[in-house]
């Protein structure tokens, strides 16, 4: 760039420093195509800014994958001049689902450790869920996954009045709230811990939680619909441009015969 403009390169590093530019850096996006995002988004954005009274809004998914990794040789301590280290070779000793709803309110978690994400260990979380949060509403955030939305996720609705569902677009995990806690869980526990099962691993994970809820607070979201104004037309320009095909239908008798 300096050579480009014909300065000094300190006096382009200077400019760069003082007008807070940095070139080097790169941020990655995808547009949705949800051909509803406008209305989920404001619905979900809606309960975080004006969540109804006697109701409780959760922020719910899941944490898939998590493994059990232990290390080959003894970890080095934290030393005066010298970082906490370990070798760069694990061993895997398989993986853990986390189930997990965050309380917008409070910022507590509720979760559960299982297996596998599956469509009966979803909702037997929910039951959970409605068990641990009696009299009230619950106004629930999920994404668009084929368990949340599903036949047995309808049908479980259907038998639980005080629960509402809300789907974010397609592609906006970073609406939900809960991936802030994911996020947590990851840098301050996950990346900095070692198992050596799933089932150490599945406690480390309770006892994680456990401790997070007691000095937990709330994720506050500050962009109302007229910060997000600008990213509704850019989803709506580039639907437009990039239209989705028709989905084929799988019935075989809608074929016509030449």
């Amino acid at each position: 760039m300096a050579r480009e403009v014909g300065l000094p390169s300190t006096t382009v590093h200077e400019i760069l420093v003082t007008s807070h530019l940095r070139p080097h850096r790169l941020r990655t996006f995808t547009f949705s195509p949800d051909p509803d995002f406008e209305a989920k988004l404001l619905d979900v954005v809606g309960l975080y800014l004006n969540p109804p009274d006697n109701a409780l809004v959760l922020c719910v998914d899941e944490k898939t994958g998590i493994q059990a990794l232990d290390r080959t040789q003894p970890l080095l301590p934290l030393s005066a001049k010298k970082p906490r280290a370990w070798t760069n070779e694990y061993v895997r000793h398989g993986t853990q689902t986390l189930l997990a709803a965050l309380k917008i309110a409070t910022g507590e978690v509720l979760a559960q450790v299982r297996q596998r994400r599956t469509s009966v260990n979803f909702l037997r979380f929910l039951d959970e869920v409605v068990a641990a949060c009696p009299n009230l509403d619950l106004h629930l955030i999920l994404d668009d996954l084929n368990i949340h939305k599903n036949q047995a996720a309808q049908e479980w609705l259907s038998r639980h009045s005080r629960v509402h569902y809300h789907y974010i677009p397609t592609h906006a995990s970073w609406m939900n709230l809960i991936e802030c806690f994911f996020s947590i869980l990851t840098r301050q526990g996950l990346q900095q811990s070692v198992h050596r099962s799933k089932q150490e691993l599945k406690e480390y994970l309770e006892r994680f939680i456990e401790h997070y809820n007691q000095s937990c607070s709330p994720f506050i979201w500050t962009k109302g619909p007229e910060q997000l104004q600008k990213i509704i037309e850019a989803t709506k320009e580039y639907q437009a441009a990039h239209p989705r095909p028709p989905r084929r239908s799988r019935n075989k008798n809608n074929s016509t015969k030449n």
